[in-house]
């Protein structure tokens, strides 16, 4: 990549001419090059399709050894014969945390023999859509994320229209009114990843507009802009979010059957543990999960909450930490939460994070006095 840039130091080139000449999938070109750009050895610009050109640091870094990140694949071959040799690939285990455009770490996990990024990264080269689905706060959307630097995200709920997805006319700066095109239609043309986070919740006719960017057809038409006809670009995919026990969550037929691959998202205990959260409610969440799992309950804390915990811990204390785990609860799992908290770590029956009595007015903090404000010129 770094090579073919400092090659034609004064062109250009899209994810397209580079995958085109290098022979590598759109999704392994996006992501070697976001990863030039971080290290500052090539620059990005466009302000519509990313583009990329060398700078001063690009030649040295084509003489330079560099572990591809994950999601980057070796060039795909054509078959010589009409016979199909199926191989399977070397694992490549990540051991390092990843870290979002966010800035926040995610800690990778074994799905089917590999990574879970490097998983998703191959379901994208082979454009296999994936549904990933689970409790909220199991880590779902961290997870495409990191496995897609180029993401675009979608936060579905009831009130999403098809001019979410699609786009829909707004007023310019300068009078009158223009198109204003939707993530959908960026990702198509771009050839991004687009994630449907809470797709569930999504209305099935708003979903209908997706569908025939996802099949055979690979395009759709904008009926509110002149019936424009948007075709997909190479790199292009889906992946939705599925949370089954939210109210309203649908997953119906039409929407399961685009998805060839569902995968479930639980907590990762061990990794609760692994980032220093008190192994006492870690034990209490565990044991909550699997009363959820027998239909006893209808909610445990997830590591979203977790994580939670030990940030409030860190700031208000344990007692508050707490109160405000079991406050967070459904109040129809309240106090059962309450009773697993209380057993565990071994204190007094815990009640949710609640304002006391007001504070006396010698302990309350008193605004500057008139004497000790800093003084000005006289209006």
């Amino acid at each position: 990549m770094a090579q073919l840039l400092a090659d034609r130091p004064a062109d250009t080139l899209t994810i397209g001419d580079m995958a085109r000449q290098l022979g590598h999938s759109h999704g392994a070109v996006r992501n070697a090059a976001l990863t030039l750009v971080r290290r500052g050895e090539a620059d990005q610009g466009g302000t519509g399709q990313p583009s990329f050109s060398a700078n001063a640091k690009t030649a040295a870094a084509a003489q330079s050894a560099v572990i591809s990140p994950p999601g980057t694949h070796a060039p795909r071959t054509q078959p010589t014969t009409a016979r199909t040799t199926v191989t399977t690939a070397t694992p490549r285990k990540q051991t390092g945390p990843i870290r979002r455009a966010g800035g926040q770490l995610y800690h990778p996990r074994e799905l089917a023999d590999l990574p879970d990024v490097e998983a998703l990264n191959r379901l994208r080269d082979a454009d296999v859509p994936v549904l990933l689905y689970g409790p909220p706060g199991t880590g779902k959307t961290s997870l495409v994320e990191a496995a897609f630097p180029d993401l675009l995200t979608v936060a579905g709920d009831g009130d999403t229209t098809v001019g979410d997805l699609i786009g829909e006319w707004t007023q310019a700066d300068g009078g009158g009114y223009e198109f204003q095109y939707g993530p959908l239609v960026t990702a198509m043309t771009e050839g991004r990843a687009l994630l449907l986070d809470d797709a569930t919740l999504i209305s099935p006719k708003v979903l209908a507009a997706l569908y025939p960017a996802m099949d055979g057809r690979r395009q759709i038409q904008v009926k509110a802009h002149k019936g424009e006809t948007i075709k997909t670009e190479p790199g292009f995919y889906v992946v939705a979010g599925h949370n089954p026990g939210v109210h309203g969550a649908i997953l119906t037929e039409a929407l399961s059957s685009r998805f060839s691959v569902q995968i479930q998202i639980g907590t990762d205990y061990d990794l609760a543990k692994a980032l220093r959260i008190d192994a006492r409610v870690v034990r209490v969440a565990q044991h909550l999960a699997r009363q959820v799992e027998l239909g006893e309950l209808g909610w445990a804390p997830q590591l979203r909450e977790l994580l939670s915990y030990q940030k409030t811990e860190a700031v208000l204390g344990t007692k508050a930490a707490l109160a405000n785990l079991v406050g967070i609860a459904p109040a129809e799992d309240r106090d059962i939460v309450a009773d697993a908290v209380t057993k565990a770590v071994g204190v007094k029956k815990i009640a949710p994070l609640t304002l006391g009595k007001q504070l006396p007015a010698s302990t309350a903090r008193q605004p500057p006095s008139a004497s000790s404000a800093p003084r000005g010129r006289p209006r």
